[in-house]
Formats: C-alpha cells, sequence, structure tokens
C-alpha cells in the first residue's frame, strides 16, 4: 500500500502530457537517425519511467510509433509520431541514448531534457565536402577490396565523388529514394565504361562494385535482422522489404547503364 502511494505521489510531480511529447521527440530521434524498433521503445520508456510514469506503452514501426500513458489520475495521454525522412547517424544515435540514460543521475529535469534533446536534434552534421571525401575513399577502397589496383581505385574514388555529389544536390528537391538509387546506379556503370573506353584500361567490374557499394543498404540489413531477432517481426519484415526494394534500384540502374552504353 505505501508503495503504490509513493508511486502514485511520483507520478503526479510531473505533467503527463509534458514527458509524453518528450518521450515521443527523444523516440523520433532515434528512429529518423536508424535505430532499431526495440531501441526506440527502450528509449521512450526510459523517459517516461525515469520522471515516475510507469503505464507507457509504445509501438513502433520504421515510418512512425505509436505512444500511450497515464499518470495516478488515470487520464490517458496518446500520441503519433509520423517519420517522414530516414538518415544514418549513430551519434545522434547514442547521445540520445546516453542523454535518457543520465535522467536519473544527473537529475534532469523536464525542462532541461527538453532543452538537451533539441541540441542533439539540432547539432552540425558533417559538411558535404568531407562526405564527398569520404565517399570517394569508400569508393575507390572497396574496389580494392574486391581485387582492383591502383588504376580502378583512382577511377572509383573519382566516381563515387561524383555519385555522392549528385545525391547530395537531389537531397534538396527530396527525390524519391528508389530513383536515387536507380540513377547511382546507372551513373557508376557509364563512367566506369566511359574510363575504360578513353583507353585508361581498368577492370570495369571492379570499379562498378566499388562505386555502388555507397549504395548497398548495410544499416538497413543490419537493422533488419537485429528486430527480428528482438522479436519485431513487423518492423524486420519491413526494414528487410526496403533494403530489397534499394538492392533491386541498384541493379536496375546499373543494367540500365550498361544498356544504354552498349546500345549507344
Amino acid at each position: 500500500m505505501l508503495n503504490n502511494q509513493t508511486t502514485q505521489n511520483q507520478e503526479s510531480v510531473y505533467d503527463v502530457d509534458q514527458i509524453i511529447k518528450l518521450a515521443a521527440e527523444a523516440g523520433r530521434i532515434v528512429l529518423e537517425n536508424g535505430g532499431e524498433t526495440y531501441r526506440v521503445e527502450e528509449t521512450i520508456n526510459l523517459v517516461c519511467q525515469s520522471f515516475g510514469i510507469v503505464n507507457a506503452d509504445s509501438y513502433v514501426t520504421p515510418t512512425g510509433f505509436f505512444l500511450s500513458a497515464s499518470g495516478a489520475n488515470g487520464h490517458t495521454v496518446s500520441l503519433i509520431k509520423r517519420i517522414r525522412k530516414r538518415t544514418t547517424n549513430l551519434e545522434k544515435i547514442a547521445l540520445a541514448n546516453q542523454l535518457t540514460r543520465n535522467i536519473k543521475s544527473q537529475g534532469l529535469s523536464p525542462d532541461l531534457f527538453e532543452q538537451q534533446i533539441r541540441e542533439i536534434d539540432h547539432s552540425p552534421i558533417y559538411k558535404n565536402f568531407t562526405n564527398i571525401i569520404s565517399a570517394c575513399f569508400c569508393a575507390g577502397c572497396f574496389s580494392i577490396v574486391f581485387g582492383g589496383n591502383q588504376y580502378d581505385f583512382a577511377v572509383a574514388f573519382v566516381i563515387g565523388g561524383i555519385i555522392k555529389a549528385i545525391l547530395i544536390w537531389l537531397a534538396r528537391f527530396e527525390v524519391n529514394g528508389f530513383i536515387n538509387n536507380v540513377l547511382g546506379g546507372a551513373i557508376a556503370a557509364s563512367l566506369a565504361l566511359l574510363s575504360d573506353y578513353i583507353g585508361l584500361h581498368v577492370h570495369t567490374d571492379k570499379i562498378i562494385i566499388g562505386a555502388v557499394m555507397l549504395l548497398v543498404p548495410g544499416l538497413a540489413i543490419t537493422t533488419a535482422i537485429l528486430d527480428t531477432i528482438a522479436g519485431d517481426i513487423v518492423s524486420g519484415t519491413a526494414r528487410a522489404v526496403e533494403a530489397f526494394i534499394i538492392a533491386v534500384a541498384i541493379a536496375v540502374g546499373t543494367g540500365i547503364g550498361l544498356k544504354l552504353w552498349y546500345l549507344f
């Protein structure tokens, strides 16, 4: 009886509406930046429990989640958060996880937690130049891994930078991801064949493989496996289908590039 009364007093300290919104913001950051389903649910539950709300449930999918919580007075609050853009930023996931786990140890108030979660959400990302240079080295190194030589590395280096620069430019117009992957595969195949045509004597297959590795959905495949293992069958299946569609788009784009080159 005393424990129940203590729990009710703890729950009445904070407003359920405010806490559920903070939990949703933390979950959104994790989900938008490539976090697994179970990690999003864990983040939401940690925020609620840390602020004294023990009756909280969430259901997460790759494109949104449902959240419901109730306070000591029996008042239930529900919230739906739709995720319209997704990217990969493991740093933001790590920062959000660390913050939610330190709420009690650091004695964070809801207002201070909201301030820090906003700082994480608006934290600076890598500059375009850094992303392009990284893509150059990734494409070049992958061509070496798959059996290429120094000339293949150089050509894949340039093609990787071109593909990344075009994808960054297309992101301004919010172009569909399927189109991005088709275009990336076509560019990789066309430029690899062009480099051989002008007399560079390179291995076009090694260059194409190295360049398209920039587009391969490695994180989506890994997350699909982790979600499935964790028992989130719906999310795991959805992410697996997403990864398959991306792979199909890359194959279609590469095939289009090869076909158009040999036709014209």
